[in-house]
């Protein structure tokens, strides 16, 4: 796992890169947030292909488990991947509702996720 660094209007962006799953449960993903708020980091951007695939079946509610922890936390998430292949109708109104909001964000690229981190 690599963290690259982006400084984005005096904001500190990490985008987590990897080619294997590294968020699999409420666990891996607290860890992850515990050691990027404790490096100085005010956001977070991880790719959907390192995020279990139950994360994207609501009805296992890992997401929400997860997701609730970054808001606790008060950590911007992006996740930046292809979506439009789940066709689960919850999944996409719950993209929606979140892209409405700052503290969690679906983006289809990286460029995206920045113009979301500036909101």
């Amino acid at each position: 796992m690599e963290i690259k660094e982006h400084l984005v209007s005096g904001i500190k962006i990490a985008e987590v890169i990897s080619n294997e799953i590294i968020i699999e449960n409420t666990e891996t993903a607290l860890d992850i947030l515990g050691n990027l708020y404790y490096q100085g980091f005010d956001k977070i951007i991880i790719h959907e292909k390192n995020i279990t695939p139950a994360f994207f079946d609501l009805k296992t509610k890992i997401a929400g488990d997860i997701l609730q922890k970054f808001s606790q936390y008060r950590m911007p998430l992006f996740i930046v991947g292809c979506f439009s292949k789940y066709e689960s109708k919850s999944l996409k109104d719950f993209i929606y509702e979140s892209n409405k909001g700052t503290h969690v964000n679906f983006a289809s690229n990286f460029s995206e996720a920045i113009k979301f981190s500036s909101k």
